[in-house]
């Protein structure tokens, strides 16, 4: 017989219930109304785009990252493990007690990623972020910015044409559990430099990035 989940903690919001749950020592959930939004057995996709959005950046003195969305912290942790000890990651999360929860409960899944001293928490809003951060100048500019396509509030396309205001000649790659087809007919005119389907691996990601680059 399967060990049932059981509910550690809930809040209510306006998409609904959003609860953390527990089977057995490292099983963990968080769900929104019912409907799983993380996995603590599912990460990989979540840490090979870390690894790849940052490893680039493994050299430069002082790099700036930021990550939206802080879910388990997988992302977090896997950005920390790539940068060197200079580098600056701010975390941009909308609802503070998904941060307690990584403070708490789920914090022996990354080694308390989230209190690293390289981390800042912002609760706010990731595209207001990225707006403050082009109005003060190239060295407020971020190095890396490592988003969800799905993230509560605005989308990864929304996000990303505020994003094309700032910077017109970034190059855009989008991952998702959602169809290719359906993520690029609502991106429409943004100019999709790549899109890679969950779950993947470093390999396939790597793959994709490549192909795009180098057209």
């Amino acid at each position: 017989m399967a060990t049932p989940w059981r509910t550690l903690d809930s809040i209510d919001t306006d998409e609904g219930l959003l609860d953390l749950r527990q089977r057995g020592e490292t099983d963990f959930l968080i769900t929104i109304h019912g409907r799983v939004l993380m996995n603590a057995s599912a990460n990989m996709s979540e840490i090979a785009l870390a690894q790849l959005a940052c490893v680039s950046l493994k050299t430069k003195k002082k790099p700036r990252v930021l990550i939206g969305g802080l879910g388990m912290g997988f992302t977090l942790k896997a950005a920390l493990d790539t940068l060197s000890v200079d580098a600056q990651v701010e975390v941009a999360e909308l609802n503070p007690v998904i941060v307690k929860w990584c403070r708490g409960p789920l914090a022996h899944l990354t080694g308390g990623a989230v209190d690293d001293p390289r981390v800042t928490v912002v609760i706010d809003d990731v595209a207001a972020i990225i707006r403050s951060a082009a109005r003060q100048g190239k060295d407020h500019r971020f190095d890396a910015i490592i988003l969800d396509y799905t993230m509560p509030g605005m989308d990864g396309v929304g996000t990303s044409r505020r994003l094309r205001v700032i910077r017109p000649d970034v190059p855009l790659f989008f991952s998702s559990g959602h169809d290719e087809a359906g993520v690029r007919a609502k991106s429409g005119d943004l100019g999709m430099a790549g899109f890679v389907a969950k779950p993947y691996n470093l390999y396939q990601l790597n793959e994709v990035l490549a192909l795009a680059l180098n057209s």
